[in-house]
């Protein structure tokens, strides 16, 4: 089997020599656009919640002792503190008294306000002087006991302590012989201290608004793997307090190495190499689409399957990206898929079963005018997956009584019984409607998404599914010869062969038969087929759209596919690279009319 898609002309996509217009990205000096990825956060779309304390750690070999300071409005760091290059780690400190010990809840050591230890960092400090240029700063505080350069409010300061009472920190004071006052933080102040130690290396509070950057290394361009919660991230961490409580982090890193550190999760990271190109494509498309996304949590986008599964160069050579994952980066790199000049949405989710859905009938989106490339297709290369894909398919059987407790946990068909399910079905054959017939005579309609979605409520993997083996047109199989269509740019529809025309190199316009083949641009032949539009040809069990209605003492869902059913599904991607198609036959498969563009960052 070989490319199946065409233009009108019976040409093959090439890649586009548009470029799109700049969009409002942070783009670094090196040119680079840099993402801002949420890893601790209060957040719901963010597993690690904000911390009391945040540790980092250099990998051997990559990286030697940190940079302090901040990120301007491009994203450059702005060096204001650094450490000697034997600092391997480092722990940023919500100001305020935290003892160093054993956490069993986080199993490990750390910082916390109710943790027992010898090591103590207090919020109280010795101010000794305020005014200083950088290096005057670093001098003095060299000469403290316990001293420490400060940026408060765009200034530097030599502080010294870490006193845990305001009185500790007076007795100091009153010992000192040029000492200015006894000073605290606002609930913004951040603490850097050497992991493991009370010894404060740098101090920030730049008030409500203020973020603290550590970059490791020891200058720019140089590569770092830095442990942060049991991962290891390239670039460098933004922190900040963002109700003046704990800590909200994120990694600042170059979109390409964002890439690389989704698409090994997101998909198989020995996948072929075709089908993480196409992964590195969806995931490109969708962070630049999908800047700011989380902005009032301090960053642009989140680290779960929320937005994109992001854990950087994962957990050690054991698991990140792979040699090949990181080619399909490399080979792609700048590559994006758009539509009439824009970023295109490029939803991708493991399988569909089948055939993938229309997203007006999942998200409401117009699939008509505004996101065509949206519409579903039916899927006939996700099967070649199946003995790799533990969700091709699934069964999920309830009793009538279990049905009904199962909905009544979700808040609906309180002190009644089900007694019959009506499930509406696409022309692609997934339900895109369920209505839930009470004994009472009440009704809950049910929708593929929002907070009445078939999955959540159901317990099932995916839309695609019959009750009790009941479906619209049971038996039946549409075929190009029993009146279904050919697809032309994946859109339009021509009803038979007799309606296509050729027209030869020499200018010679002739009919096509039904034995039609197509060469594409690339050379690849491949057979004229029907159905690809997604409104007809084969589709399953699941035929055509139409309403069922299922009664009895028992309900057998059985289904196929896992996910939301929309745009691409990542092992029909697995199918159709090792049949040998190409990442961009891939793409425009599963969003036919798109563009690829290389983006003008």
């Amino acid at each position: 089997m070989r490319r199946q898609w065409m233009t009108a002309f019976l040409t093959a996509l090439m890649i586009a020599a548009s470029v799109l217009p700049a969009e409002a990205v942070a783009q670094n000096r090196e040119g680079e656009v840099v993402i801002r990825v949420g890893l601790a956060s209060a957040s719901s779309h963010v597993p690690t919640g904000e911390l009391e304390a945040a540790h980092l750690e250099n990998e051997d070999g990559y990286g030697e002792g940190y940079r302090f300071g901040y990120y301007d409005e491009n994203l450059d760091f702005v060096e204001l503190a650094r450490t000697g290059s034997g600092t391997t780690q480092v722990a940023v400190l919500k100001t305020t008294n935290l003892t160093y010990g054993y956490s069993s809840a986080l199993d490990k050591y750390t910082y916390g306000e109710n943790l027992s230890g010898n090591i103590m960092v207090g919020c109280y400090h010795v101010l000794v002087e305020t005014g200083l240029d950088r290096e005057r700063a670093e001098e003095m505080a060299a000469r403290l006991d316990g001293g420490f350069v400060a940026w408060i409010d765009g200034e530097y300061q030599v502080r010294a302590g870490a006193y845990t009472t305001k009185e500790e920190a007076q007795a100091a004071f009153d010992s000192l012989s040029q000492a200015l006052d006894v000073v605290g933080t606002s609930s913004y102040g951040m603490n850097v201290v050497e992991t493991g130690s009370g010894r404060i290396l740098f101090q920030y509070d730049m008030g409500q608004g203020g973020k603290l950057a550590i970059q490791p290394g020891q200058k720019d361009g140089e590569e770092t793997r830095t442990w942060f919660s049991g991962y290891h991230y390239r670039g460098g961490f933004q922190y900040h307090r963002r109700n003046g409580g704990n800590l909200t982090v994120a990694n600042v890193v170059e979109l390409e190495d964002y890439v690389n550190g989704v698409i090994c999760y997101e998909m198989g990271r020995e996948w072929p190499l075709e089908a993480l190109k196409t992964q590195a494509m969806c995931a490109r498309t969708y962070v630049l689409k999908s800047l700011n996304k989380h902005d009032s949590y301090g960053f642009d986008i989140c680290n779960s399957s929320s937005c994109q599964v992001y854990r950087g160069m994962g957990t050690g050579k054991s698991y990140g990206p792979s040699p090949t994952s990181l080619q399909a980066v490399e080979e792609t790199a700048g590559l994006v898929i758009t539509y009439r000049g824009e970023l295109a949405e490029t939803p991708y989710s493991s399988s569909h079963g089948g055939a993938s859905e229309d997203a007006k009938n999942v998200w409401g989106t117009d699939t008509v005018q505004a996101h065509p490339y949206l519409r579903g297709v039916v899927d006939p290369y996700e099967s070649y997956a199946d003995s790799i894909n533990a969700k091709s398919s699934w069964t999920v059987t309830y009793t009538a009584a279990e049905l009904t407790r199962q909905l009544q946990s979700k808040g609906y068909g309180s002190g009644t019984s089900v007694d019959h399910l009506e499930l509406t079905y696409s022309q692609l054959g997934n339900v895109i409607r369920l209505v839930v017939h009470w004994e009472n005579g009440r009704t809950s309609t049910f929708t593929p998404s929002g907070s009445s979605a078939i999955r959540g409520c159901f317990g099932v993997d995916s839309i695609r599914f019959t009750v009790n083996g009941q479906t619209v047109h049971q038996g039946t199989r549409t075929s190009a010869a029993r009146g279904s269509s050919y697809a032309i740019n994946g859109q339009e529809e021509i009803k038979s062969a007799e309606d296509l025309y050729a027209i030869s190199g020499d200018g010679t316009v002739s009919a096509l038969d039904r034995d039609a083949y197509v060469i594409t641009g690339r050379g690849s032949v491949s057979s004229l087929s029907a159905g690809q539009t997604g409104e007809s040809g084969s589709t399953g069990d699941n035929q055509g759209g139409g309403v069922v209605t299922v009664s009895g003492s028992r309900y057998v869902f059985e289904g196929g596919g896992w996910g939301h059913q929309l745009g691409m599904s990542q092992y029909g991607a697995y199918a159709m690279a090792k049949q040998g198609f190409d990442y961009e036959d891939i793409i425009t498969h599963y969003f036919p009319g798109v563009e690829i563009t290389r983006y003008r960052y």
